[in-house]
């Protein structure tokens, strides 16, 4: 727990410090017509936030023997948030990002689902394929979803610290991965409560999905957790940002442009308010989403219901939302 602490601690002081330099240096972001906050923003917060995490998951792999998949797992983690540094400050075309984040996505998946060796050829590739395509989604939808203050430090933190919890008497050192990437980002989440004087950007959110993606098929490789908890942990951000996809794509919009029609962000122009966002989506996952993970985890064969229950309120409510302005 040591580790643990002052991964938080360090994630505080390397984004403070951070913030500083940003400001120094006007890596801001400037408001626009699609954003949903109103002045000049330091962001590339990721950064900072995943040094901190990188510094305490390497204090423990250099002090207890771990699978070799975790490293190599945080290492296309850590080319990610370069890559997003490189993309809140320069912006990357759009095509040249797709096609690195398939290129990884596609090595993470070889790389996890090849683990076990009881699988044939075609059950193996088939399983790469849809895993690559999943976690390519995750990461880019966590992008999507990274649209005001709190809303997805909130989401990592709390999801990090339910995986923790439900995968701990099975796999304890998958809990501590996911403990210390939950720590960093609460660290980065002092800054980042609103109003947020820090943004994560690119190097924040697209590394938090790919991980999300790769713990959910590691732990359902090594039986660590049920891949269905991730399903339900990230149920809202997955509903909001395929529910608004599918719908741009099929009324004809420019769907790779930025936007703010995402369920979160028309709530917060309604309620005039990220904070009460942030709250509710607290409670969401306090009071439904994180017990219904929990029961998926001790009775797995009530996975598919359970999911079920996870996603229909939320799918009926995108419905009603996506009628606001």
């Amino acid at each position: 727990m040591t580790i643990v602490a002052l991964t938080f601690l360090l994630s505080v002081l390397l984004c403070g410090g951070y913030l500083r330099i940003a400001r120094k240096a006007d890596i801001v972001d400037k408001p626009n017509a699609r954003s949903s906050h109103s002045r000049e923003t330091p962001h590339a917060g990721g950064l900072p936030l995943f040094l901190a995490f990188f510094a305490g998951l390497a204090a423990v792999l250099i002090t207890t023997p771990w699978p070799t998949v975790y490293a190599l797992v945080a290492g296309m983690a850590a080319v990610l948030v370069l890559l997003g540094v490189l993309d809140d400050v320069f912006s990357l075309s759009v095509k040249l990002r797709f096609l690195l984040y398939a290129v990884l996505a596609v090595m993470a998946s070889t790389i996890i689902v090849g683990l076990p060796a009881t699988l044939g050829p075609v059950q193996t590739g088939l399983l790469i394929v849809l895993g690559s395509m999943a976690i390519l989604w995750m990461l880019n939808l966590y992008n999507f979803m990274d649209g005001i203050d709190g809303i997805a430090a909130i989401q990592a933190v709390l999801t990090c610290a339910c995986a923790a919890l439900l995968s701990y008497g099975a796999d304890a050192r998958y809990a501590l991965f996911c403990t210390l990437l939950g720590a960093a980002y609460l660290g980065f989440l002092i800054w980042n409560w609103p109003p947020a004087r820090l943004f994560m950007g690119d190097a924040g959110s697209v590394p938090a999905g790919f991980l999300f993606a790769c713990l959910a098929l590691l732990g359902a490789v090594e039986g660590a957790l049920n891949p269905a908890c991730w399903l339900i942990l990230l149920a809202l951000f997955i509903t909001d940002a395929t529910w608004t996809l599918l719908w741009r794509v099929g009324t004809g919009q420019p769907f790779t442009q930025g936007h703010r029609l995402h369920a979160y962000q028309r709530l917060s122009r309604h309620w005039q308010s990220h904070l009460k966002v942030d709250a509710a989506l607290i409670v969401v996952l306090l009071v439904w989403l994180g017990p219904l993970a929990w029961a998926a985890q001790k009775w797995p064969e009530n996975s598919i219901v359970l999911v079920i229950l996870a996603y229909l309120p939320w799918v009926i409510a995108m419905a009603k939302v996506s009628r606001l302005t």
